[in-house]
This record gives structure tokens, sequence and C-alpha cells, in this order.
């Protein structure tokens, strides 16, 4: 759902910076339409088309917006979940955040708080109006950051996207397990999800890492470097598998068990020279993809060995 949801800002404008699973910025200056319309048909079209509330702060800067968003949804009282948009006007930024509670402002954590409440600032209008030289003596470099952005400036700009480092999972078994069925499966499901993770990122990973936690909370991790790059589960697993056949013995028992891909790039898919085989796993695997994202996740698997 987050992934539609974001897909649906990327298709509103090109400079859309993520910053959690359910919350972004997007840059919509570009856009030769009134920014309250573009809120509105955006909020009517996620939530007709995802049944998903969703609540939007509009202003001239990633600051005043977030808190813009903040205030929209706490004024947005009742049984339903808020649904609410709001419009900072341009040059209007200090006014708007004047009366607003002094911990809405980033930078303002529990301890600052409670220093600049000691001092009587109550509010952002507080923060703005003291000298921003005693701020700095006080706080140091938040000190200089706090009374910029009690004025509501904020010259900091969307970062498109974070490169990926890596992509991982990982189980914690409800207890110790020692059965060799139970770990290699769950080794080929974490293997599957990022695989399609990958995939979904359009992203290949060239060196495969298996982390392993024994029941006395030792923590060890292997990893190998494959020749080219794969998006594919069944690469993964086989990779990840050959790694815990060389650090366990069978019916040794695992706490924790996860497999993760990094030396990330782009996906380069190449006809083997012998055959086709890898061509045709593609296939299937987009196959699967697709059957998946329409069905869930549990309409079709791959069987799982015996051994």
């Amino acid at each position: 759902m987050s992934r539609q949801v974001m897909g649906r800002l990327a298709q509103l404008s090109p400079l859309v910076e993520q910053v959690s699973i359910d919350e972004a910025f997007a840059d919509i200056s570009d856009l030769h339409k009134p920014a309250e319309d573009i809120a509105l048909q955006l909020q009517r079209e996620v939530d007709d088309e995802l049944h998903l509330p969703c609540s939007i702060g509009i202003a001239s800067n990633k600051l005043v917006a977030k808190i813009a968003t903040e205030t929209g949804k706490k004024a947005a009282h009742g049984p339903e979940y808020p649904r609410a948009i709001c419009v900072v006007d341009y040059g209007r930024e200090a006014e708007f955040l004047a009366p607003l509670p002094a911990d809405m402002l980033w930078g303002v954590g529990k301890k600052t708080g409670v220093a600049l409440a000691e001092l009587g600032m109550h509010t952002i209008g507080d923060i703005a109006r003291w000298p921003e030289a005693d701020l700095v003596r006080r706080f140091g470099q938040n000190g200089h950051d706090l009374s910029l952005h009690a004025r509501g400036v904020d010259d900091r700009p969307l970062v498109p996207e974070h490169e990926a480092k890596s992509i991982s999972q990982e189980t914690t078994f409800g207890r110790d397990e020692s059965d060799d069925v139970v770990i290699h499966a769950t080794l080929k499901s974490l293997s599957a999800q990022v695989g399609r993770t990958l995939r979904s990122e359009k992203l290949a990973g060239k060196t495969v890492k298996l982390k392993l936690r024994w029941p006395d909370f030792t923590t060890l991790t292997r990893q190998v470097t494959l020749p080219s790059h794969t998006d594919q589960e069944s690469e993964i697993y086989e990779t990840a598998l050959r790694l815990l056949r060389q650090i366990r013995l069978p019916g040794r028992a695992v706490r924790l068990i996860g497999v993760g891909v990094s030396n990330l790039g782009e996906p380069v898919h190449q006809m083997e020279l012998w055959g086709a085989s890898r061509e045709k796993q593609r296939k299937v695997q987009s196959l699967l993809d697709e059957l998946q994202d329409k069905y869930g996740d549990n309409v079709i698997s791959r069987g799982c060995e015996k051994e």
C-alpha cells in the first residue's frame, strides 16, 4: 500500500522524498494549479482508489509543511481518521508557527523543551522572539537552527531517493529451532522476500550474506560475492544455503536466521551461452510476482524439497 501511495506522488511530481512508510514530501512548485486543488485531488484519489485516509500540509519548505500536516490532523477531531488539508501561504510561515507549542518544532526534544520552558519559551513564537545569540550560547548549533526554524526558515532541498546499501530479511524463532526442514524452509521464504524486494526496486546484488544467532545469543555472519548481479530468489537461497551448511551442523539449534543482499546495482539479464535456463527462471519468477501482486503472497509459492 505504501508503494501504491508513493507511486501516485511520483505521478504528481518527479521530486518526491519518502521519509517513512507513510510519509513523504513532494515538490509541486512547477504545477500550474492552486495547491489546495492539487491536495484535494490527491487526497480523493488515495481515499477512493486505495481506501486510505491521508492528511496533507502545504508550505514553502519541508519544516512548515510537516508542521502544517500535524496541525491539520490535530484540528480534525472526530471518530474517523483525519483527512486534513492545511495550507500555509508563502510569507506567512512565522505567523502560522507563532502560536503553536514549542515542542512541535524540529529540534525540540524532551530535554530542550524543558530548558526552553524554564526560560519562559512555551510557543514557537517565543523562540522566534528570543535573541539568536543567546540561543546559540545556551544550545550551540541547535540554538541557531531553533532560531531559524521558529521563524519558518528551512532551506533544505528535497532528496528524491536514498540509495539502498543492502536489502535483508530475518526471523527470530519463537523457540530454539533445530529442525533442518523448518530452518531451510524459513531461509527459502526469507530469500523469496529479499528477491521480490530487489525486483520491485529494480535492483540486483552481487553479495549474499547469511546471519545466524545460536541459543546462547552468539551471532555470526558469513557472505560470498557472486560472479554477477542477481535478483532471483532461487540463486539467493542456494547461495545462502551453502553458507549455512558451512557453519551449521545438521540438527544444531538456531535462534535467529537472516539473509541479505548487498553490492547493489541495476539488474543485467544476459542469455547463457549453453541454454536459456536462467531466462526461463526469470520468466517464471515474473509470472509469480504478477500473481502475488494481484492475489496476495500466499496464492502460489515454490515447492520445498525434503532432504
